[in-house]
């Protein structure tokens, strides 16, 4: 495992690098949700480097509370963590160490992730999204004050953020931007999920030239126990599929 450092929107981003075997193969970039960190997705870069997929696990700036990465989350959008999962791709693509790119993204880091591919479709071989909160933006448009600002400060999910969150988060409409993404794209979404209800997801899919929904049962925002092996599983043999992984 190689500890990488990388200038992000905020200051520093570190992220843990693991190649399972000889360079030059594929790369998968993880990306947390809201107020997490690479911990959170540990067991799928287990995962896939067993199946000799390479991968990068990071801290988003001002990502979370407990965020190894520069920056506090009063600082942080989207349109930040955009920008450092950017420079993640910029990092990658000018090593030359890795043949493809591919990003998975867990709810906002979903959201995030669908973002930059569509910004930089020739850079991202595949896309991968777990229960991607596309509702953030009408969450925001809810918290909005009558004239359509915020507040300085606002606490969600238990975590305060500042101003930019709610101003960048309605500045664009993500299902806009995400067709600009014509590569493969699987979803996976569970049909409990209460934060991120699944019609989000199936507008997405709508919009998406080739992407594959699958809907787990029984599972809410974030997946559990045989649901989330079956996750894993079905992402590795999305790749293996589409001719992505070796």
């Amino acid at each position: 495992m190689e500890i990488v450092n990388i200038r992000g929107s905020l200051g520093n981003l570190r992220g843990e690098l693991r190649l399972p075997g000889s360079e030059g193969g594929p790369l998968v970039i993880l990306s947390h949700g809201f107020g997490g960190t690479l911990e959170g997705h540990a067991d799928y870069a287990e995962y896939f480097n067993e199946r000799g997929l390479a991968t990068f696990s990071f801290d988003f700036c001002g990502g979370g509370p407990g965020s190894r990465s520069d920056g506090a989350m009063t600082e942080m959008s989207v349109l930040t963590e955009a920008e450092d999962l950017g420079a993640v791709v910029d990092h990658f693509r000018r090593e030359g160490r890795f043949g493809r790119l591919m990003l998975w993204g867990a709810s906002q880091g979903g959201f995030v992730s669908a973002y930059v591919a569509a910004h930089r479709p020739g850079d991202v071989a595949a896309l991968m999204l777990e229960f991607p909160a596309f509702v953030l933006q009408d969450d925001a448009r809810r918290r909005a004050r009558p004239d359509g600002t915020f507040p300085e400060t606002e606490t969600v999910m238990g975590q305060r953020i500042g101003r930019r969150y709610g101003e960048d988060a309605v500045s664009f409409d993500i299902y806009g931007v995400i067709g600009g993404y014509t590569g493969d794209v699987l979803i996976l979404h569970g049909d409990r999920d209460e934060i991120v209800p699944p019609d989000y997801s199936r507008r997405a899919a709508a919009v998406y030239r080739a992407a594959e929904l699958v809907i787990l049962p029984g599972q809410g925002h974030g997946f559990m126990g045989a649901a989330r092996a079956e996750a894993m599983r079905r992402e590795a043999d999305f790749l293996l599929a589409h001719g992505l992984a070796d």
